[in-house]
């Protein structure tokens, strides 16, 4: 089974990749770009990479990158038993969509979701059904409503905290993946490039990790999932870096520039948050729209200002 697994990621990866070349999701037409999806989204450090990148080598584009990441979430609809300690269930995208729908028109919608979708549990065919459910809804609705959908296989579940969640995973992964010759649809693979790339530094380093607790990615792993997005989007280029900061150490303005993105995204993904609402409890409180909007026009300024 590893080794059909294995010929599986090296197929997908050479011909996936060529595939996804011939996409060519952004053109002068797209004005605003939407990623949807759990703690790992919230979290935003591969969007800012990917703004980041993308503007260093597109200083005159204008697209509006935002991150609608919301933590515990799933497009399942599943929640464990005594989810948070019992303080709320999981939030289910099902939920909150149509009113993000309702305040922004997207051009592309990147949607990140099986992380949180089999609640942590062996693979089960009813859990694995009810994934497959919400993806395909959540395509419907994104077309429905005008825009591309581009779908991310999960990032890795690190397999030395739990086999069996780690081939739950895998095997979301490879389904989603599926859908591109199926039903033509864009889908990044995150999940086994990721995979390869922690087995092979484990070759020399049994204790290494992308992600401490096995879920949630450092800079590295965030930096892996950026990689396959820039890729994705025609920057063919970064498949050389393993770190962001060796994409990024020839282009003037940089740092500064990832800094000023990075606090940008977290007003911005805090304000539209609070504007569509979500039955996520715990989260910082954003900003009232008006109040942010003029926070992210300063530090746009900024940012064009290092990118001229």
């Amino acid at each position: 089974m590893k080794a059909i697994r294995l010929f599986l990621f090296f197929y997908l990866l050479f011909f996936g990749q060529a595939n996804c070349q011939e996409i060519n999701p952004i053109s002068n037409e797209t004005k605003q770009v939407l990623f949807l999806g759990n703690s790992i989204t919230y979290a935003g450090q591969y969007i800012n990479y990917v703004e980041t990148y993308y503007r260093l080598k597109h200083p005159d584009s204008s697209i509006e990158w935002i991150n609608l990441g919301l933590p515990s979430e799933t497009v399942s609809g599943l929640s464990e038993e005594g989810h948070a300690r019992g303080a709320f269930p999981r939030p289910d995208l099902h939920e909150r969509l149509s009113r993000v729908f309702n305040q922004l028109k997207p051009d592309l919608v990147f949607a990140n979701y099986g992380m949180n979708d089999g609640i942590y549990k062996p693979l089960d065919d009813l859990r694995f059904q009810k994934y497959k459910d919400g993806i395909n809804w959540l395509q419907q609705s994104i077309s429905i409503n005008g825009a591309k959908g581009v779908f991310l296989t999960p990032p890795i579940y690190d397999p030395a905290k739990g086999e069996a969640y780690a081939n739950v995973l895998d095997n979301y992964s490879d389904w989603l993946l599926s859908k591109r010759y199926t039903d033509n649809w864009a889908v990044i693979d995150l999940h086994w490039p990721m995979r390869k790339f922690l087995e092979e530094k484990r070759k020399n380093n049994p204790s290494y990790y992308l992600a401490k607790d096995g879920i949630h990615p450092g800079p590295t792993g965030h930096w892996l999932m950026a990689r396959e997005i820039l890729f994705f989007l025609g920057e063919t280029e970064i498949s050389a870096y393993e770190e962001f900061n060796e994409a990024i150490e020839n282009m003037p303005n940089s740092i500064e520039l990832l800094e000023l993105i990075s606090n940008k995204q977290a007003i911005q993904r805090d304000a539209w948050l609070r504007s569509t609402g979500h039955l996520r409890s715990g989260l910082n409180e954003g900003l009232p729209m008006e109040d942010a909007q003029k926070k992210i026009s300063e530090l746009e300024k900024q940012i064009k200002s290092l990118l001229n």
